[in-house]
């Protein structure tokens, strides 16, 4: 292909607040140079005709690095090689779903980021926090109860994995927080409650002091960056914010009182339907135990009336998959869910324009926009009509990542 491409005859959905509408749009040194108006003569054009073009897809909440069966790949029963060849499928199947830019939320490190922004492995721009921090004992600690503490970090796999590191008391804290952004982490990620997926906690416990916490967002803003937090209590989530925390996953827990603090503090919110629906509906298949899609069963109902209330206070709620396990293509079932809460544009907004605000990469990603760059998605019919497209991997015909084709389904990039 040539350094200029025109998308022609398809229908644009911009994500800036403007309706649909048909429009040519120009590609240049991977940006998008024009909307509208009529092809350069030199440019190669790549048909789009009866297509929908929407920005690149953001998922503001993926776990790459859980991608092999949870139990075996903590275990042992895995090798390195084995869980590296999940998570390099894993990356290409993300990008090929529509999702051109992810933020891991824990279970990688800056190996697999420069894996795949060295063009070794298709994947999306991945923006990451390393390891997880949680407590001993606490949401991510997933060792059994008679194993001894210090053996869990053996678990890492230094230059692709790192699960969660545990930290007890300030220092621990300052000291297990630095060592994240010395190899690499973009920002932190703390559990602050019980999880669904825990062993050793209950949802209703929190986790982490105010001191604690407190330390990890001085030496993230001490690096121009913030922390974020898996919450789903209301008291976990409010002591998060009071210490100074710029984001919150999933959210269950939030009533009005908390969302009015968190659009005082500007602080973000990104549920995640798809992983509690996943474990409702196949909790064997994910090879957990039963009592999981209960805990699911809870969590679900609190989300959508968290997603609702901060809504309703103006706070800025992105969007989130939270998939685990081998088979992670559908992460686009979260927009459909979400559509069914909101409407499929606010859907859409969330994993594109919002999410670029939560990843940090507003100015450059999430709209299409002259001077954007060129991370293009499209599908072969229109997913504000049927949102169910967005969740099949298949309606995606056409991904460009920086102007660049990553998948393209029809070969339609290479009509001239």
């Amino acid at each position: 292909m040539t350094a200029s491409h025109w998308l022609h005859g398809a229908t644009l959905i911009t994500a800036t607040g403007r309706d649909p509408e048909p429009a040519g749009l120009l590609i240049e040194a991977g940006r998008i140079a024009q909307i509208g108006g009529s092809a350069p003569r030199d440019a190669d054009v790549i048909d789009c005709t009866g297509l929908t073009v929407t920005p690149g897809l953001i998922d503001a909440h993926v776990h790459l690095g859980l991608a092999s069966p949870l139990e075996p790949s903590i275990s042992f029963e895995l090798s390195a090689a084995e869980l590296a060849a999940d998570m390099f499928a894993n990356c290409t199947q993300t990008l090929h779903a529509g999702f051109t830019t992810v933020r891991d939320c824990g279970g990688i490190d800056a190996g697999l980021v420069r894996a795949v922004a060295s063009g070794k492995v298709a994947g999306p721009r991945i923006v990451q926090c390393g390891a997880i921090h949680c407590q001993t004992g606490g949401h991510g600690h997933y060792a059994s109860a008679w194993e001894p503490t210090e053996m869990w970090h053996g678990r890492q796999v230094p230059g692709l994995r790192t699960l969660a590191v545990l930290s007890d008391g300030p220092e621990e804290m300052r000291k297990n927080v630095r060592e994240s952004f010395r190899g690499g982490a973009q920002f932190l990620k703390l559990c602050v409650t019980g999880g669904v997926i825990s062993k050793h906690d209950k949802l209703t416990d929190t986790q982490f002091s105010a001191e604690e916490i407190a330390v990890a967002v001085a030496e993230a803003a001490a690096r121009g960056t913030y922390v974020t937090v898996h919450a789903l209590n209301g008291e976990g989530i409010r002591l998060a914010i009071l210490a100074g925390v710029r984001g919150v996953e999933h959210g269950t827990g939030i009533d009005e009182e908390i969302a009015a603090l968190m659009a005082e503090r500007r602080v973000t919110l990104v549920p995640t339907l798809a992983a509690v629906e996943a474990l409702i509906r196949n909790v064997d298949g994910l090879g957990l135990p039963r009592e999981y899609a209960e805990r699911a069963t809870h969590v679900r109902e609190g989300m959508v009336s968290a997603l609702l209330a901060a809504k309703a206070a103006g706070v800025q709620v992105g969007l989130g998959s939270d998939v685990i396990g081998p088979d992670q293509t559908r992460r686009g079932a979260e927009l459909e869910l979400r559509a069914a809460v909101e409407s499929p544009m606010e859907a859409l907004i969330a994993a594109t324009r919002i999410n670029a605000g939560i990843v940090g990469l507003d100015d450059e990603i999430g709209t299409l926009e002259v001077g954007k760059r060129a991370d293009i998605v499209a599908f072969a019919a229109n997913p504000l009509d049927n949102t169910k497209l967005f969740a099949e991997p298949d309606s995606v015909v056409l991904v460009l990542q920086d102007g660049v084709v990553a998948k393209d389904t029809d070969r339609r990039a290479l009509v001239s």
